[in-house]
């Protein structure tokens, strides 16, 4: 696969001064056209030729406006990098829409770091996988995606290394791991390919960039940067052109068969004096935990979903009471600002993972999407269908990180609901808590009911299972919601030494 792209050609220099100016001309109006257009690009630069590689970033910068190039060089992972999830760096150098992203490295190293036995084949699959994953949610989201490998074949790599060391004008490019590159090319061969196919995706394809002539290299690279820009703009000018697509009828309600909130039992109840022993105790426990927690470098990553005044903000209160206030924080999650909408809706809540030893609180989270945007139609079909699959992959690398994760849905029925509406519109300092959109939000009550339904069925894993907490008693609800928290960290902590995966 790697070799069969090398095909040795040369350009000459009256041919690759000729055809510069022009598509310098080109990739700078698409450029601009990308801006206008609003979407995003993402160049991924890897390779074993990392010379190559690194000078077509430079290069890219040169015939590029660099005010609108984000680039981003992945090397070893650094200590606030490695307290997150592996791809949390990835995410964080997402760019914008209307802007273009190049991340340079990474890839080489995962190799290397299987050569050296720091990772298994598991590991391997592992990144290439969740790889895989994100790009295909970025794609679905509308980014631009080319991904292009150097090669060189290891004689050419030795002969190039060999002329750096005599020429001193060119030696001070080489660096100890372009020696271990080519000397370990051989075995790394059949891993790079394989990584390749795995990661290989419809609308984000591979492109094996022959290395062995630097101004074949530039104008291949130009040449793909720039027709992929041209046809993603094309592709979206058509779309925009399309006669608007008919709206489809509203899928019909279940109106047979349980759900899963039916098996809710919305009378469980405690009483005062069990509740307050019941309290004490739980929330003793939490604190020793906490500090345990930040101790071994366990986070934690609790969401709290709900029906509108099931008491959300009380459970969380009765939580945080418990610890030390370094040691977590309450992520309120409202509907995106003008800037997280320029980004993939996940996008904002992976910049807001905790640290090792933390706890992120999210009241309200990523579950919007199956949600509310499901419901009021702020996401189309295509896009909360997906969003099982991408919650899924985004909560599996937190727990496979080695953190916690806890989920937790609030029920209380309607009348219950109705009654606390009241109970707020008549208490002045609950007043703000109360508006006009929950009363409409009543009138959906069904439909959210049949979305929960699909969310916890499509995304309660093994991994980060449901709890589905009976919260007409208030009381009940904040020991539940208490005891399975404790009850997640005691199997957690204190662990052996966290490490991330490389």
């Amino acid at each position: 696969m790697l070799d069969e792209a090398v095909r040795g050609e040369r350009v000459a220099k009256s041919t690759y001064e000729a055809a510069l100016p022009e598509l310098r001309v080109d990739l700078l109006n698409a450029q601009y056209d990308l801006r206008s257009a609003g979407f995003a690009t993402v160049v991924v630069v890897a390779g074993d030729d990392r010379q190559g590689a690194n000078d077509t970033v430079n290069v890219l910068h040169e015939w590029m406006d660099s005010r609108y190039l984000d680039t981003t060089v992945f090397r070893e992972l650094t200590q606030d990098e490695s307290e997150r999830p592996r791809f949390w760096r990835t995410w964080m150098a997402l760019p914008a829409k209307g802007r273009t992203g190049i991340w340079a490295g990474g890839v080489l190293r995962v190799i290397n770091h299987r050569l050296d036995g720091n990772i298994n084949d598991d590991d391997l699959d592992a990144f290439a996988r969740h790889l895989q994953r994100m790009q295909a949610e970025l794609v679905a989201d509308g980014t631009l995606v080319l991904k292009l490998w150097f090669h060189l074949p290891r004689p050419e790599h030795e002969k190039r290394l060999k002329k750096a060391k005599k020429n001193p004008r060119l030696g001070w490019r080489v660096d100890e791991l372009d020696w271990v590159v080519a000397e370990r090319l051989p075995a790394a061969t059949p891993l790079i390919e394989r990584f390749l196919r795995e990661t290989e995706l419809p609308g984000a394809p591979w492109y094996v960039i022959d290395g062995t002539s630097w101004r074949s290299r530039n104008l291949t690279t130009g040449q793909l940067l720039r027709d992929a820009i041209v046809g993603a703009l094309a592709d979206e000018q058509a779309r925009d052109a399309a006669p608007a697509p008919e709206v489809s009828p509203p899928r019909p309600l279940r109106r047979s068969g349980r759900t899963v909130l039916d098996k809710i039992d919305l009378g469980a109840t405690i009483d005062d004096d069990a509740y307050s022993r019941r309290l004490a105790l739980l929330q003793a426990k939490l604190y020793r935990l906490s500090i345990q927690a930040r101790d071994a470098r366990v986070s934690s990553v609790l969401v709290f979903e709900g029906n509108d005044a099931s008491g959300k903000g009380g459970t969380i209160r009765r939580l945080t009471r418990a610890m030390e206030a370094g040691d977590y924080k309450v992520v309120p999650t409202a509907a995106p600002t003008a800037e997280e909408r320029r980004y993939h809706y996940l996008w904002r809540f992976w910049r807001r993972l905790p640290r090792d030893g933390q706890m992120a609180i999210f009241d309200r989270s990523w579950y919007g999407r199956v949600l509310v945007e499901r419901v009021e139609g702020f996401a189309t079909e295509g896009e909360w269908q997906r969003a099982y699959d991408e919650i899924n992959d985004f909560e599996l690398q937190i727990v496979e990180a080695g953190d916690f994760v806890a989920k937790f849905w609030l029920a209380i029925s309607p009348e219950e609901q109705l009654a606390r509406f009241t109970a707020r519109r008549q208490t002045p300092y609950k007043q703000h808590k109360i508006t006009d959109e929950d009363y409409r939000n009543r009138e959906r009550w069904d439909h959210y009911v049949t979305a929960v339904d699909d969310m916890v069925l499509q995304t309660s894993t093994d991994y980060a299972p449901w709890t589905l907490v009976p919260a007409n008693d208030k009381r009940y609800a904040r020991i539940t919601v208490l005891e399975t928290v404790v009850a997640g960290l005691q199997a957690l902590v204190p662990p052996k030494k966290k490490g991330k995966a490389v």
